[in-house]
């Protein structure tokens, strides 16, 4: 590990932990607010392997593309949960979905991690939540896990350099069919590690885009 490695996670590290009073919200104010934040899971060897969150889109009770709209299932029983813990589930029966479960428990609530952008990598690595689970060695072992560091894994705040102005866009969500008129899903406009824009937003040039690298934390 070099020391610029080092310093950038020394530096992570010092970022705070999202606190679990910040999930006990509705979804479609938590899911805008987790734009710019980190996702960040400490591997096996010490190393940390994080991405800048640049994609959510929010669930809830209330509407019928939520997974506990209908009734409360072992399958979705997580979704019910306390605030602050992840929400795994296959779509497809392959392919893994993080969500992280908010609002108060005893109510579906949650939001859904749809692309993350990653320092020095591929730009599209995580772009779209089957990727984004994938890369962050995510699975049905994690459901129910929370978010905290004593569990190696975690959502920390914007460090300075990401907190100035960004266009967010807000949307429609994809992938569903019931609801689909809700504009519950956000992304960072200048990203091109997006899942999928919406109709008639373009992608920036590569020159232009915006994309997290380790100066950020310098």
């Amino acid at each position: 590990m070099t020391l610029e490695t080092k310093s950038c996670e020394s530096i992570i590290l010092e970022n705070k932990v999202l606190p679990i009073s910040f999930f006990e919200r509705p979804a479609e104010i938590v899911a805008p607010e987790l734009i710019g934040c980190k996702l960040v899971r400490r591997k096996e060897n010490g190393q940390l392997l994080w991405g800048v969150i640049v994609e959510t889109e929010a669930y809830s009770q209330s509407e019928p593309a939520c997974h506990g709209y209908h009734r409360r299932s072992r399958s979705n029983e997580t979704l019910f949960k306390n605030a602050g813990c992840l929400y795994v589930y296959l779509t497809y029966g392959i392919y893994h979905c993080v969500n992280v479960v908010t609002g108060r428990s005893n109510w579906a609530n949650g939001v859904l991690l749809r692309a993350i952008a990653l320092p020095n990598q591929s730009e599209r690595i995580a772009a779209g939540p089957a990727l984004l689970a994938k890369h962050f060695g995510l699975n049905l072992s994690h459901d129910s896990l929370r978010l905290t560091r004593e569990n190696n894994l975690w959502i920390s705040s914007p460090s300075p350099a990401n907190e100035q102005p960004k266009t967010i866009v807000k949307t429609t969500r994809i992938g569903i069919s019931k609801a689909k008129e809700l504009p519950w899903r956000w992304y960072l406009k200048d990203s091109r590690s997006v899942s999928r824009r919406a109709k008639g937003d373009r992608c920036p040039s590569k020159s232009q885009a915006w994309k997290p690298n380790s100066k950020e934390f310098s």
